[in-house]
């Protein structure tokens, strides 16, 4: 069996990364299951700016897939 090899974390990398965990229980808790996407999208990023986040939702990013780049990709 391989052993696993863990990263070590910054402090601003540990701070991102409980913030995200933090957020997504607390809307997790407050909403419980079953909503749209979107709903749980939306009350995410509005913890994580309460938090002092600039969070942004549904950004395009460039992909590349098979030799094509894919700059936008729509609903």
């Amino acid at each position: 069996m391989q052993e696993k090899k863990h990263i070590i974390l910054s402090d601003e990398e540990e701070k991102i990364g409980k913030a995200i965990v933090d957020a997504a229980y607390i809307v997790h808790k407050e909403l419980g299951p079953g909503l749209l996407e979107k709903v749980y999208e939306v009350c995410f990023c509005h913890v994580l700016t309460q938090k002092g986040f600039d969070a942004k939702r549904q950004i395009d990013i460039p992909i590349i897939f098979d030799g094509l780049v894919l700059t936008r990709v729509s609903d």
